[in-house]
C-alpha cells in the first residue's frame, strides 16, 4: 500500500497521472476483446434503453465503437461490450 501523506503534490500529481494512464490502457483493451468476439457482417443485438433491443449489422469497427446499422436503417456508434450474437436474444411473441 502506498502512503498517501507522505507524498508531495508533484508526486501525488505524477501517481493521479499514471493512474489515469493505466485506466485508458486497460479500457482500450477492454473494447479491443470485446471487438474480437465479432466479425464484420455479424448480425448483433444490444439493449438501446427506451428504444428497447435493436438488432442490426456490424459494419465498421473503430477505435473504441463499433458502427451498426439496424434492419430499419439508422446507424449506431456503440460501445462494443453491449453487443449481443443476434441468436442470443429471446424473441416473444
Amino acid at each position: 500500500m502506498i502512503d498517501l501523506d507522505g507524498l508531495s503534490m508533484a508526486e501525488l500529481e505524477m501517481l493521479q497521472e499514471r493512474i489515469h494512464e493505466r485506466l485508458k490502457l486497460m479500457d482500450n483493451m477492454r473494447a479491443h476483446q470485446s471487438m474480437m468476439a465479432h466479425n464484420l457482417g455479424d448480425k448483433v443485438c444490444f439493449d438501446a434503453g427506451q428504444r428497447g433491443y435493436q438488432v442490426g449489422t456490424l459494419t465498421k469497427f473503430n477505435r473504441k465503437t463499433v458502427n451498426v446499422v439496424t434492419d430499419d436503417g439508422r446507424q449506431w456508434r456503440i460501445s462494443p461490450h453491449i453487443l449481443r450474437p443476434f441468436n442470443e436474444i429471446e424473441e416473444t411473441d
